[in-house]
């Protein structure tokens, strides 16, 4: 149980310093970060709530004010709804209501929601609801591969073969699991997300792309292909039907719009959606994946180095989510990535390694308690933000320490070609997403690990002095 004392400042505050209630579209959290939507940026005195005990920092995506909290974060959630009595419920309806009625709604510019940082923030967004089901079919594929590798379990096994296919449902229904959610990001019906992320992996459609024809609409050829284990092409279809979907509910007659708006959107989003969006999603994904490729092959071992360095400031700024897409669309449709899965192990290892060294070097206590409770959360955990920006990006040097370390780490597994080969998770316990046919694809894994955290503390050891800190 949180002690929620600690951050009395960030409860009763922060709605005021947001502008009140009123200023508020949506209240949200994730891992470690409080997530204001706001109306009207102006009014958030993104300052004085940085400043709040228990705040360890503060960031802007589009119109979304983000409070990093660390992992108490739930429970100051829950605490500050009740207070505010702010619905702890989804509350995109509620938001698209207010579009609805008319009342007087500032305009956001177009700039400012048509983005390709928000078209991937967005993206992200959608994902996240669905990795429980990733890492569960994830791991436990890696469990079965150990055991198997180890001679525990044969792999014509009735369990292992069960299990398996069990395990690639959670990716080959991807395109289901992310038309609930992003239907509920975008305020449309959910059941009819379901239904249009179902149209893409019918099994019909499956058969006659097969055999090298998808058939026809309204006159419109389909193009042959596939769409299972596929993020993209369902993404793109529902940002879409959901503008088809709050235009119909707009101006149809309350008594019949249960049974028109449904019909109306599937007949207008199937020539869409076979035709448009999900073809230009999966093209989308192919040249993504072909973009992250010829980096890697232009520059070699140096492309992973350099974006190990850099990725802490990738995070900060929120572009990480573009590279998050990729990896988890290539783990889906190619069985591996090969680029951003161990620079992120890296990455995530050296924050909390910048952190310990803070904790070993501080001599105020507070500072020390900080320090040695985030290099924790990172190391073990894998959530880096309390550490990022909490006290590294806070002090400076040991962000730099990350990154020097980042780059070493980054250059071995750059040479080793390191690779991930199923969703799961982000810390030590999650180092088995790295297990493949090859054994010592988990070793060099590690290997860069120890070659980064050992970087990051040396030089992190020389350059971090105890007045750095005092200063601050």
């Amino acid at each position: 149980m949180a002690n929620l004392n600690n951050y009395t400042e960030v409860i009763t505050q922060c709605v005021d310093l947001v502008g009140g209630k009123e200023n508020i579209s949506q209240f949200l959290y994730c891992t470690t970060r409080l997530r204001f939507n706001v109306k009207d940026k102006g009014l958030v005195k993104t300052d004085e709530l940085g400043r709040l005990k228990g705040c360890l920092g503060t960031q802007w995506t589009g119109n979304q004010l983000q409070l990093i909290i660390g992992q108490d974060v739930a429970e100051v959630y829950k605490t500050i709804c009740k207070t505010y009595g702010i619905d702890r419920e989804d509350k995109v309806d509620e938001n698209l209501d207010a579009d609805l009625s008319g009342g007087e709604k500032k305009k956001v510019p177009l700039k400012d929601r048509i983005s390709i940082q928000g078209f991937f923030t967005a993206m992200s967004a959608c994902i996240v609801p669905i990795i429980p089901m990733l890492v569960a079919g994830g791991m436990v594929k890696s469990i079965l591969l150990i055991l198997s590798q180890l001679g525990l379990l044969a792999t014509d096994s009735g369990t292992y073969v069960t299990l398996s296919w069990m395990c690639d449902a959670s990716t080959y229904f991807i395109p289901v699991a992310l038309g609930y959610t992003c239907a509920k990001r975008f305020g449309m019906d959910p059941s009819m997300g379901i239904y249009l992320g179902a149209i893409l992996i019918s099994p019909t459609l499956i058969s006659m792309v097969s055999e090298g024809s998808a058939g026809s609409i309204y006159g419109l050829a389909i193009p042959a292909k596939s769409y299972t284990s596929s993020i993209f092409p369902v993404f793109l279809t529902i940002l879409v039907a959901s503008y088809v979907w709050r235009f119909l509910n707009r101006y149809i007659p309350t008594a019949v719009r249960s049974m028109f708006a449904p019909i109306l959107t599937l007949l207008i989003m199937a020539p869409i959606s076979l035709c448009v969006t999900a073809p230009l999603g999966s093209t989308l994904g192919t040249y993504l994946g072909v973009a992250i490729k010829w980096l890697y092959d232009v520059f070699g071992p140096f492309g992973t180095a350099i974006y190990t360095a850099i990725s802490p400031f990738l995070v900060m700024t929120g572009m990480h989510a573009c590279l998050s897409v990729y990896s988890t669309n290539a783990i889906a449709t190619t069985g591996k990535d090969i680029f951003v899965g161990a620079a992120s192990f890296i990455r995530n290892l050296n924050q909390g390694i910048a952190a310990l060294v803070v904790a070993l070097k501080a001599k105020d206590p507070d500072q020390r308690a900080t320090a040695w409770s985030c290099a924790i959360t990172a190391i073990v955990s894998g959530v880096t933000e309390p550490a990022l920006f909490g006290v590294n990006l806070r002090y400076r040097k040991p962000i730099y320490a990350a990154c020097i370390g980042g780059f070493f780490g980054g250059l071995y597994a750059g040479f080793m070609g390191v690779a991930r080969y199923v969703y799961g998770g982000i810390g030590l316990f999650g180092l088995t997403v790295f297990v493949g046919e090859d054994p010592s694809n988990l070793i060099n894994q590690v290997i860069a690990m120890a070659i980064g955290a050992a970087v990051t503390f040396i030089v992190g050891w020389i350059i971090v002095k105890p007045e750095d800190l005092a200063a601050k």
